[in-house]
């Protein structure tokens, strides 16, 4: 049996796997620390000296863990995106975005750590919109490549079964997250013309990035008219005609693996993250998080200086 100065070294190796795959099946930076620490301690309480696969051991420990939070959440979780018009400004969530720089290294560790982080928000927010069971068998099988025989026993299903949760999670998620052009390059280009024509207060230059059907989601928490959810080009420029008037500097950054753009207001307070997903050359969707209490809360260490 491992001593447990090695079991902590071992499981600080797959730390960052364990994490990513809380974060995905939860959209929350706290709760997926929480489930990782969670699998930790049940690691440091179980002899797994005839474990032959501890990485995947480990994220059979967190899916259960994560599973168990899914299912516990609070009554406001339960359908984060009720998109009804009576109530969709005040129902609006945003899962927590992961902030990186760009032009971070592209091998070792912190490639890891990219490709963690790489899923888009995009894809978060239908995610939440699964249920629990269908989440887990989506995110196990087509994110991370375990099977049906494993992800079953977790869900406490047939194999059969878990293949129709994960089928029906993949027809749910088809159409209604967009993905985003894989060209960093060509992302910042839109965001940077996106950036300046908010700024020149040129709105038709703003149409011209934007895909006609884009839709803006703002989840501004309990901060009163800071939640919305806007649909089509004409409304997202409404929205950046009274935004472009606050003086706001906007640093480019990686929200998610994709550009994205943090917003401070003139005494350098932060405003809000916004991760873009960009098709074709086009905004399509736009994901803001402006929530004071979860903005303060998020780890910005890797764009700072």
């Amino acid at each position: 049996m491992p001593t447990p100065e090695q079991l902590a070294e071992q499981f600080e190796e797959h730390r960052p796997h364990v994490r990513a795959v809380a974060y995905r099946m939860l959209g929350s930076v706290n709760e997926a620390e929480d489930a990782v620490q969670e699998a930790w301690i049940r690691l440091s309480r179980t002899d797994v000296s005839g474990v032959d696969n501890l990485r995947g051991w480990l994220t059979t420990v967190v899916a259960r863990v994560c599973l168990d939070m899914l299912r516990t959440r609070a009554s406001r979780r339960e359908d984060p995106l009720n998109e009804d018009a009576e109530h969709a400004d005040r129902d609006v969530h945003v899962p927590d975005p992961i902030i990186r720089a760009i032009g971070r290294p592209t091998e070792g560790p912190e490639a890891d750590a990219i490709l963690a982080d790489s899923v888009g928000l995009a894809l978060l927010v239908v995610l939440e919109k699964l249920e629990p069971a269908e989440r887990l068998a989506f995110v196990l099988h087509d994110v991370f490549g375990m099977t049906f025989e494993e992800i079953a026993p977790i869900v406490d299903r047939s194999v059969v079964a878990t293949r129709q949760l994960a089928s029906r999670a993949r027809r749910r998620i088809q159409g209604q997250a967009p993905t985003s052009d894989a060209d960093l390059r060509k992302q910042r280009r839109v965001v940077d013309a996106f950036l300046a024509a908010v700024q020149d207060g040129d709105f038709e230059a703003l149409v011209a990035v934007l895909d006609p059907e884009i839709v803006l989601r703002a989840d501004g928490g309990a901060a009163k008219g800071m939640s919305r959810l806007v649909r089509g080009a004409q409304a997202v420029v409404a929205q950046a005609a009274a935004f472009s008037k606050l003086g706001l500097s906007s640093q480019v950054v990686l929200v998610n693996g994709n550009i994205g753009v943090v917003s401070r207001l003139p005494d350098g307070r932060l405003l809000s993250v916004i991760g873009f997903t960009i098709a074709g050359g086009k905004v399509v969707e736009m994901d803001i998080l402006a929530d004071p209490d979860r903005l303060g809360r998020l780890d910005l260490s890797a764009i700072e200086s």
